[in-house]
């Protein structure tokens, strides 16, 4: 296959959550395309054994640390091509006390920080995409905080954050409020927080060919996510789930009503009624 222009021109790529899954498949479908991709995670060893099979660098970054984006954000001043993939594992027997700092740490405040930290060194060109899913629309939550998630959405990341505070206090609280369920208050503050950036940016950033999305991967055979699903027979492989992202940040163009949105296979899942996603 012949690498796209705008390919060859590409020099750094950075993947989060990269040692496994959807990360891996990322990373491995950058390999040999950009000079320089960057895998990360938050295990040593497992970073270490990850890229040297990958071919690629690898970076130890644990995204719960917000230091340590700045750092290497700034370590690496201009950026081509990064992937916010890092999640929390969760399982349906977890009490969402005992893993809800865990997510959103890893999920949510990890997301804005990179955000902040990596949307200002995008290169002409440039993509960010942050991994999030169809769980994460506004028609997902309950009716009576849906409309907050929609009004920060409108405002900017440190009204995002305060949301996830205030959302990681009541779960400690024993508050259902936002849901039972953390995936999608974490899910839609990802998307949220990606409409706040994108608001301010979008018309200076599509005038330079650069994206900032959410993506929707689609069902993924993973160990995190068989808990979850009695039937997998529909699911992606990582390498499936990855291809069309890949070639997404790897092309020269991309269509403009992506800006800002949540997008799955080339389609614009809508803020506010989302799709059905399976049981």
């Amino acid at each position: 296959m012949d690498v796209p222009a705008y390919g060859r021109n590409m020099t750094s790529a950075l993947v989060t959550g990269a040692n496994q899954g959807l990360g891996r498949a990322l990373v491995d479908g950058l390999a040999g395309r950009v000079d320089r991709v960057l895998l990360t995670g938050r295990n040593p060893e497992r970073v270490a054994a990850a890229a040297a099979d990958a071919g690629v660098e690898g970076r130890v970054l644990d995204v719960r640390d917000g230091d340590a984006i700045d750092a290497l954000a700034a370590e690496l001043g201009e950026v081509d091509i990064v992937f916010s993939n890092a999640t929390a594992r969760m399982t349906p027997d977890d009490d969402p006390v005992d893993v809800v700092d865990d997510q959103i740490d890893t999920s949510n405040l990890a997301t804005t920080a990179i955000l902040r930290a990596f949307a200002p060194r995008l290169r002409a060109g440039g993509r960010l995409i942050v991994v999030a899913s169809a769980l994460g629309t506004l028609d997902k939550l309950p009716d009576a905080v849906a409309p907050r998630f929609a009004a920060v959405a409108e405002q900017d990341l440190d009204a995002v954050d305060a949301l996830v505070e205030e959302w990681r206090a009541a779960v400690h609280a024993g508050d259902e409020r936002f849901g039972s369920w953390l995936n999608i208050p974490s899910k839609v503050a990802q998307v949220a927080a990606v409409r706040a950036v994108a608001r301010t940016r979008r018309a200076a950033d599509l005038a330079q060919n650069r994206l900032i999305m959410a993506l929707c991967p689609g069902l993924i055979d993973t160990d995190a996510s068989r808990p979850w699903f009695a039937d997998m027979s529909a699911a992606q492989t990582p390498a499936q789930a990855a291809a069309w992202p890949v070639e997404l940040v790897l092309g020269e163009t991309f269509d403009p009503a992506f800006y800002g949105e949540l997008v799955q296979f080339g389609r614009v899942l809508p803020w506010e009624t989302g799709v059905p996603v399976p049981a």
